[in-house]
């Protein structure tokens, strides 16, 4: 899948780092592939130590089901500002007190 710029928001920057949340359809495990994230396409740039809060939906971002939730750690950006993240953290999937 494809890497959705405005799905990526900065929830606060202390320090130098950042923390931030992006939203899509695609599965976790497409999203922490290398060069999925890049520094081309809006005006967030990563930098390595930023964490990443991803959350994959199965239907529509925000309004459908959450199927996962995942976090990175951006590891590299490269010269050609492609961006680089840590497996996923987590690696347990979500969980609802109904399971």
């Amino acid at each position: 899948m494809v890497y959705v710029p405005g799905n990526l928001a900065l929830l606060n920057s202390v320090n130098g780092f950042g923390l931030y949340r992006y939203d899509s359809l695609d599965g976790i495990n497409d999203v922490d592939t290398a060069g999925y994230f890049n520094n081309d396409d809006d005006t967030l740039n990563l930098a390595p130590g930023d964490l990443i809060h991803v959350i994959s939906w199965t239907t529509t971002v925000r309004t459908g089901t959450i199927a996962d939730v995942s976090l990175v750690i951006v590891t590299t950006v490269d010269s050609n500002n492609v961006v680089n993240v840590s497996t996923d953290i987590f690696e347990k999937g979500i969980y609802s007190s109904a399971d």
